[in-house]
């Protein structure tokens, strides 16, 4: 067997190292100033770029320094400006500056945060900003909690977690013994559940389709007096900002309404949850803490870099006891060991960033980029509508649907918006209509990005507004 070089020998790494890191550094600044004036979508021409960094597994190494280059002249050109303050797609935010230069320096740690031995200082930042979070959302003070890679994963450990109370609660250790022959668990959810909760109760062995579905009203409210008569083990999901038009389920009635004693009411939370954090939309969060579990996302509205899901469960002994496991060599201490509470064991210090973006925001920055937001996306729907164009929502925090008119119209506007790339947006289907959904997430968004949007929408959708006279009319609307 022929020997392989290194491509870098131990006592060459401190000097290379550092030049590396400064290299990526400088690339890493060039790309933020610049992500502003560029367009937001990237041009084919860009993505036909990745070409270059296709092909086969090298036989011989590739110098650090090249691969780098490599990674910023084909991979920059191609990226979806999310960090640039017009990207109103997906309820993505933007990463803080805190909270990006602590990604950095988490990454160069390379912490394990499986166990506390394996890192006291991640872990210690961990436990704060859970407890911080905690404490912004209003939820029990008692609440285990845990970070994952996303909301789906949230709900996936949350639902985990309600699986194994209610299924104790019959005698049942679903742990042990599995779903075969369990007491039947009932999943009631509403017509508008989130894709990420119908995907985390068929990772569960729940079923994606034997759920009950409960109707909405119009702005996608889960009906209380639709709720079915529960007599048995049931988890109840519900909403707090629906996906499309942002609003919250009443909670409150909700929680008032079903037997307690063997229901587990779970909130999908995913961005709506921090509205909690402003004095002016933590109205909209009433009955919420009187929920079970709750799942959320650190990237999306609090601008934490990707990936950080967030979950608490208020009965946290059932948390751990669907999460925890033994084994000779973990040397588990008597502390909160970070893998016993999700499902991952190797894991990445996602408490890192999240700790310093909270420290960085403080209370009164947080509620400000809350209401900041939410103020930017008022102004987008009223503009619009100002123009003639309909608003189909009631704007309560961050979300704006729009229809420019016909379904093919606004279809239309939609896939131009996307090739002019002054900002982008993507559709949906609201109520029987297309629609664009515009959602203000990022705190670098601002008033000029606003109305930079606002123009290219008006001239894109009288543009296409005009030329659909000389088309065919195809699913024409007055």
């Amino acid at each position: 067997m022929n020997d392989v070089k290194l491509a870098l020998q131990p006592n060459e790494v401190a000097d290379y190292r550092d030049g590396l890191i400064l290299d990526a550094a400088q690339r890493a600044s060039r790309y933020l100033k610049g992500v502003r004036e560029r367009r937001v979508a990237p041009t084919p021409e860009a993505v036909a770029g990745l070409d270059g960094l296709k092909g086969e597994m090298p036989d011989g190494e590739t110098a650090a320094d090249v691969v780098l280059e490599m990674l910023d002249a084909f991979g920059s050109p191609a990226t979806v400006a999310n960090a640039g303050g017009r990207y109103f797609g997906f309820v993505n935010g933007g990463a803080t500056p805190a909270a990006m230069a602590a990604n950095v320096l988490a990454t160069a740690w390379d912490q394990n945060t499986a166990l506390r031995v394996m890192s006291p200082a991640a872990t210690v930042l961990e436990d704060t900003a859970l407890r911080w979070i905690r404490d912004l959302l209003g939820l029990p003070p008692g609440s285990g909690g845990s970070f994952v890679s996303g909301a789906t994963m949230a709900t996936f450990t949350c639902l985990a977690a309600a699986r194994q109370a209610l299924l104790a609660a019959q005698g049942w250790d679903v742990e042990s013994l599995g779903l075969f022959g369990a007491p039947p668990v009932q999943v009631i959810v509403s017509e508008e559940v989130h894709i990420a909760v119908k995907k985390a109760l068929g990772l569960l062995g729940l079923g994606r389709d034997r759920v009950l579905t409960v109707p909405t009203d119009s702005q996608g409210r889960l009906r209380v007096d639709s709720i079915p008569k529960i007599t048995g083990p049931t988890i109840l999901s519900i909403q707090a900002g629906n996906v499309n038009s942002g609003s919250f389920d009443p909670a409150k009635d909700i929680c008032a309404a079903v037997p307690r004693e063997h229901t587990w009411v779970h909130v999908d939370g995913t961005f709506g949850l921090w509205a909690a954090c402003s004095p002016e939309y933590a109205r909209l969060l009433e009955g919420f803490s009187d929920a079970d579990s709750w799942a959320t996302d650190g990237h999306k509205w609090l601008n934490l870099p990707y990936d950080c899901g967030i979950l608490f469960v208020r009965n946290a002994e059932a948390l751990h006891r669907a999460m925890s496991l033994e084994a000779a060599y973990l040397q588990a201490g008597t502390e909160r060991e970070p893998m016993q509470w999700g499902p991952e064991m190797s894991r990445r210090a996602r408490g890192v960033e999240a700790w310093a973006g909270l420290k960085s925001l403080g209370r009164a920055g947080l509620a400000a980029m809350i209401e900041r937001t939410c103020r930017l996306a008022k102004r987008f729907a009223d503009v619009l509508q100002a123009a003639g164009y309909e608003i189909l929502n009631d704007v309560v925090i961050n979300q704006v649907l729009v229809s420019f008119g016909s379904d093919t119209l606004t279809r239309c506007v939609i896939e131009a918006v996307q090739r002019d790339g002054t900002c982008w947006c993507g559709g949906t289907v609201w109520h029987g209509r297309y629609a664009m959904r515009i959602s203000v997430c990022s705190w670098v968004t601002d008033e000029h990005d606003v109305d930079l949007s606002l123009a290219a929408f008006i001239r894109i959708a009288r543009e296409g507004k005009e030329e659909a006279k000389f088309a065919s009319p195809i699913d024409a609307r007055p």
